[in-house]
């Protein structure tokens, strides 16, 4: 999915934003840019993901990539980010999926860092996301595209571009 973010007037809220995407987006006149994280002294924003304190429909695009990973109510947060997002808006919402399992793996019992780097691959980790990834964004509310875009690149472009081969963009709608 392409998307006219460079070409249309749009407001945009990046969670724990990433320097290289910050800068471009602070950098284009049509998007009024607001970047927000619970912890990062680098965000404009202090915000808790599960609990967004703008009104409904705020938002025409949210970027939220590998957040919700770390986010123990994670569908309170998807829920919030739908609630946030305008009905004519869009959002990526990027998280890892393990690609071999069909299922999402959490158990809150695990709380150590080291039992959640174990079981988790991360100390900061709340789960691992299996394939149903797509399906816990739909209870959330979203429209979900699976979108296999980076297949659309050659592998020295992949590379070139510190791409994982694997990842799908989860590109979702308000309905």
């Amino acid at each position: 999915t392409q998307t006219d973010l460079f070409s249309k007037q749009c407001r945009l809220l990046h969670f724990a934003p990433e320097a290289i995407l910050e800068k471009l987006f602070r950098q284009s006149a049509n998007i009024d840019y607001l970047s927000a994280d619970l912890d990062s002294h680098r965000a404009m924003q202090k915000v808790d993901i599960t609990n967004i304190q703008y009104p409904e429909d705020s938002f025409n695009v949210i970027i939220c990539t590998h957040v919700l990973e770390h986010i123990p109510q994670d569908i309170r947060a998807m829920k919030e980010l739908c609630r946030v997002l305008a009905k004519d808006g869009w959002a990526i919402l990027q998280v890892p999926v393990d690609i071999n399992r069909r299922k999402t793996y959490e158990d809150f019992s695990i709380t150590s860092p080291a039992g959640r780097a174990k079981s988790f691959g991360r100390s900061d980790h709340c789960r691992i996301y299996g394939l149903d990834y797509k399906d816990r964004l739909q209870q959330a509310g979203f429209e979900v595209t699976v979108d296999k875009y980076v297949k659309s690149f050659s592998k020295a472009d992949i590379e070139k571009y510190g791409l994982e081969d694997w990842e799908d963009i989860y590109f979702c709608r308000k309905p």
